[in-house]
């Protein structure tokens, strides 16, 4: 904006005198992106016309498959035509999911959630819409599974390989956004914490400056280093090749955000801002319009709609179910075995707090030596080699098989399959007077397993984290997200105990 072209409008500073430093850019990765982008693509469309390709040889040439209801004879020109709309139709299906973001792209664990995500609906899709445009010869449904499962094998091989291409050193530094934080707090500290831990995030951290020389006091210190800019900002960009400008200091003025979001735009470095006054609300954010004005407010939480508590309850009804069958002959044999290590009940019944505070009785296979129930309200969650537990408990315990009664607790509604994980009556009203957001939790019916718990944060772990962990479950709900959970329940187990 030329402000001399408009003497009405009022004076105001430059830029550089708002915010003391000048920004600049390097930028030089997002090409290179793009490339490993469309070779990550390309080598899916190979992988799903090779698991097509193969899975016409084992329906229609090997003779593995007889079917006698289905179409025989079919020779490969024949299904050439659905085998490149079939290609096409999972390739957009994965561009839908996100899968070639280059902005973020997916490390293995994540491209396998949308590679079975994505060949699931295609699965069903696809053949869908052949069945309804009656589609010439008739597709086989036994070539459509074969497909099925051989595309998810070859896709996941390569997905697999391309994933430890990405983690080279080279490939790796010019796909990481190199990122400097301006200003140093408490959230700033904590999102510079999580970053550090989870390798497959798309960031470097390379540190931070104070908002402004005089802006020192209560400084919280980061775990990545302060850098010197005596020289200036532009020739510390320069030299460190920053790609993104991370603002944590909540203390700087309208004209200063506007002046240094203006500089990012011009010198095309992203900027964001570390919103310290959101802290207090338990979702996320939505804008919308009230009378031609945008607004920020809390959105709605997915599981206040009628429809997502349906689609969860259903799940939970069939998962129960199968869970209290399957789960029968574990507690026949397990329950002997508590039985004869300690003579007393097999299942232990405990209040918990549910749904909107409402307390009700939780199962468990018993771990511990009977009465052990009486003391414990002197710590919050059971300690590492507590001397209560049982042998047979300590085992139990570390598989999560003692949790296994409480299918009857979500058949009868008080539980979910997944959720945050119920405390109990005296901990929970403790708890919610020192931790903030903890009663947002239950929002939620508890869950026989839950986000916090396959993330580690289990037993002697920081409540805090728990709960936060916990609301994101909430404010990001769905059914594919309950899935997940409920697969990680079985394979990661840090602090069981």
């Amino acid at each position: 904006m030329n402000v001399s072209a408009a003497p009405s409008a009022p004076v105001r500073p430059s830029d550089t005198e708002l915010f003391p430093y000048r920004l600049s850019l390097s930028g030089a990765s997002a090409p290179k992106a793009d490339l490993l982008v469309a070779a990550g693509a390309m080598g899916d469309l190979c992988m799903i016309l090779a698991g097509l390709m193969l899975s016409y040889w084992v329906r229609f040439a090997s003779g593995l498959i007889q079917l006698g209801n289905e179409p025989a004879g079919i020779r490969i020109s024949d299904y050439a035509g659905l085998i490149s709309l079939g290609s096409l139709f999972l390739m957009l299906t994965f561009g839908y999911l996100q899968l070639y973001n280059p902005r973020k792209i997916p490390g293995f664990r994540n491209a396998v959630m949308i590679v079975f995500k994505g060949t699931s609906f295609w699965l069903f899709a696809f053949l869908s819409l052949t069945l309804v445009m009656r589609v010439q010869p008739t597709i086989s449904r036994g070539y459509m599974m074969t497909s099925y499962f051989a595309c998810i094998a070859a896709l996941l091989g390569w997905r697999w390989l391309y994933s430890r291409i990405l983690q080279t050193k080279g490939i790796a530094r010019t796909l990481r956004k190199r990122v400097l934080f301006i200003g140093c707090t408490a959230e700033a500290d904590r999102m510079a914490r999580m970053i550090k831990k989870d390798p497959a995030q798309p960031f470097e951290l390379v540190g931070w400056i104070p908002a402004s020389p005089e802006r020192r006091d209560n400084v919280v210190p980061l775990i990545v280093p302060e850098l010197s800019h005596e020289a200036g900002l532009t020739g510390l960009l320069h030299h460190h090749e920053i790609d993104m400008v991370i603002l944590a200091d909540p203390r700087l003025a309208y004209e200063e955000i506007v002046a240094l979001s203006n500089l990012c735009e011009k010198e095309l470095i992203e900027f964001k801002i570390v919103p310290s006054y959101f802290q207090i609300l338990i979702s996320g954010l939505k804008l919308e319009p009230i009378s031609g004005i945008p607004v920020l407010g809390v959105a709605e939480l997915p599981l206040n709609r009628l429809i997502n508590r349906i689609l969860k309850r259903f799940t939970d009804v069939a998962g129960a179910l199968s869970g209290l069958l399957l789960s029968a002959p574990i507690i026949a044999i397990f329950g002997t075995l508590v039985r004869l290590e300690s003579p007393g009940p097999i299942f232990f019944a405990q209040e918990r707090i549910g749904k909107n505070g409402r307390g009700f009785k939780m199962y468990k296979l018993r771990t511990m030596r009977p009465n052990a129930g009486d003391t414990d309200h002197i710590n919050q969650s059971t300690q590492r080699e507590d001397p209560r537990l049982l042998r047979i408990g300590k085992l139990m315990r570390r598989w999560n098989l003692d949790e296994v009664p409480q299918f009857w607790n979500v058949l009868k509604g008080e539980m979910s399959l997944v959720g945050p994980r119920p405390e109990r009556t005296y901990h929970s009203r403790m708890l919610s007077e020192v931790i903030p957001h903890y009663n947002a939790r239950l929002a939620s019916k508890p869950g026989l397993t839950g986000w916090a718990q396959v993330n580690g944060l289990r037993g002697d772990t920081s409540l805090e984290e728990r709960v936060r962990y916990d609301l994101h479950y909430l404010e990001n709900w769905s059914l594919w997200f309950d899935l997940q959970t409920m697969v990680q329940t079985f394979v990661r187990r840090e602090n069981a105990y």
